[in-house]
């Protein structure tokens, strides 16, 4: 494989990691942070299954919709649907609470099974990918 490609999908999945990282950080502050929380999971999702997909030489749009993204993935291997499934819900907050006027925000302990979700789906294109692409 292409240096250039393994640093490709190795950069997409820090980025996604890092999210990840951003969103433990979050909810761990005080008062925890959930909108923001929320941005980072649906952001760990994106990444993720936009690595995968780079992986693949599957060229994608830029697009936040996990939904779109998903049905890709799935494509190449659809024993990912198990964990992409869930994933899609986090599309709305690529934007949903990053602007004043927005609706109330979930309770913490929802930010944490949401976190769970956007993990699940990071852990399952992680483990898909050959050992010399994993970051």
């Amino acid at each position: 494989m292409q240096p250039e490609k393994i640093d490709e999908v190795r950069s997409w999945f820090q980025r996604a990691s890092d999210d990840l990282r951003g969103a433990d950080i979050d909810l761990a502050a005080s008062p925890p942070l959930p909108g923001d929380a929320l941005f980072h999971c649906q952001q760990a999702a994106e990444k993720a299954m936009k690595g995968f997909l780079t992986m693949h030489d599957r060229i994608f749009r830029k697009t936040h919709d996990l939904d779109e993204l998903a049905i890709a993935c799935e494509a190449l291997d659809p024993n990912l649907t198990a964990a992409l499934g869930p994933a899609r819900d986090l599309t709305i907050f690529a934007w949903q609470f990053r602007y004043p006027g927005e609706t109330e925000l979930p309770p913490t302990d929802e930010v944490a099974g949401l976190l769970k979700t956007a993990r699940a789906a990071y852990d399952a294109l992680l483990t898909r990918l050959p050992g010399e692409v994993r970051p």
